[in-house]
């Protein structure tokens, strides 16, 4: 397994997973965490002027389209609605 660095660990923190264990909770939870990480450094990008507001909205929709779409493939939403 390979060891991350100081600065990956820095750039990339990983929370542990508090919930009900399931693999597919996991792997949400996973997902959940870097679309976190990715809507914090677009923000921080249109803020200091790197990025424009409709490129970061844009961006940050089809980040939110694409965590949507992983929680009904992991069927997660499904158990709950039964």
């Amino acid at each position: 397994m390979k060891q991350q660095s100081d600065a990956d660990n820095f750039l990339y923190t990983v929370r542990r997973y508090h919930g009900k264990f399931t693999p597919e909770a996991v792997v949400f939870n996973a997902n959940l965490q870097e679309f976190a990480t990715r809507v914090s450094y677009i923000s921080n990008l249109q803020t200091n002027g790197k990025l424009s507001p409709e490129k970061a909205y844009q961006q940050i929709n089809a980040l939110s389209e694409q965590l949507k779409r992983s929680y009904w493939a992991l069927g997660i939403g499904i158990e709950e609605a039964e």
